[in-house]
């Protein structure tokens, strides 16, 4: 998917929501605990619920990969369906990769070849040639980590070198000759509020990826008061709050209902901001 779909899509649906699949077995109903494949039957009714106010899927393969063999086939599931009845969504595996360059090319090949996911996240700690790699497939997105939302976001992230400049923007600087805006995104933490105000004097159209509105305290409002662009520019996940709203065999209608909710704020910020 290109810039220009994502952003059709946004305006089409009047959303820039992107739906978190965190799928912890902790968490889910305990009915679905019977299903031969819990993850999968949990994912598949929170996606036909969620799928007409969002533009966006975000499973984070931590939650499957603990599981080993069985995780691995409820992700891939997971994103053939997604594929298959919804292909409009664009699809992120939140998978926090990077590593030298040989080994980031068998991630890229792993996530853009065999599964054919949309976009990646990517850690960028060990610079451009753990980077690159993922850059090398047209019509897919990297995702740089460049402010999260955590609490030890502060530890490095906001460290200034002698020059005053933060680490988040030498990455932001940095990582813009690796790519343009057709190729990458950024991750940004909901919590960081007015400093999306500093993010965008260096990546002015960029997307950005938003974690944290919703369950981690964010908010949508200041978020797009100092993040949104002309052509929006935001894809905002929320997962907590919207796929753990119920426990009830009625969680997929209520996890729907939450998803309205917010696809409906966001309508009204895409209004304010003259995007639509």
């Amino acid at each position: 998917m290109n810039k220009q779909q994502l952003i059709n899509n946004i305006r089409a649906k009047r959303s820039f929501l992107c739906v978190g699949l965190d799928t912890d077995l902790k968490k889910i109903p305990q009915h679905l605990l019977k299903e031969d494949d819990p993850i999968w039957a949990f994912n598949k009714a929170i996606i036909d619920a969620t799928a007409p106010y969002c533009v966006a899927y975000k499973p984070n393969l931590a939650f499957y990969e603990c599981f080993g063999l069985k995780g691995w086939q409820a992700f891939e599931k997971t994103v053939r369906y997604i594929k298959e009845n919804y292909p409009d969504q664009f699809i992120i595996a939140d998978a926090k990769r990077g590593d030298i360059g040989n080994t980031s090319a068998m991630y890229a090949r792993s996530f853009f070849e065999e599964m054919d996911i949309d976009s990646l996240t990517v850690a960028p700690y060990m610079g451009e040639d753990s980077v690159t790699p993922f850059l090398q497939y047209e019509g897919k997105w990297v995702i740089l980590l460049a402010l999260t939302s955590n609490k030890g976001s502060h530890d490095f992230q906001l460290t200034q070198d002698a020059d005053g400049e933060r680490l988040f923007e030498k990455v932001l600087r940095r990582s813009q000759q690796w790519a343009d805006d057709e190729k990458m995104m950024y991750v940004v933490g909901a919590t960081q509020g007015k400093l999306f105000e500093d993010i965008r004097r260096i990546v002015p159209t960029h997307f950005l990826l938003v974690p944290g509105v919703g369950a981690q305290g964010g908010s949508l409002e200041e978020v797009c008061r100092y993040g949104m662009t002309s052509t929006c520019g935001l894809l905002v996940n929320s997962s907590r709050s919207i796929i753990y709203a119920d426990q009830s065999e009625n969680f997929a209608a209520v996890a729907g209902e939450k998803a309205k909710e917010l696809q409906q704020q966001m309508a009204g910020e895409l209004e304010k901001y003259s995007v639509l």
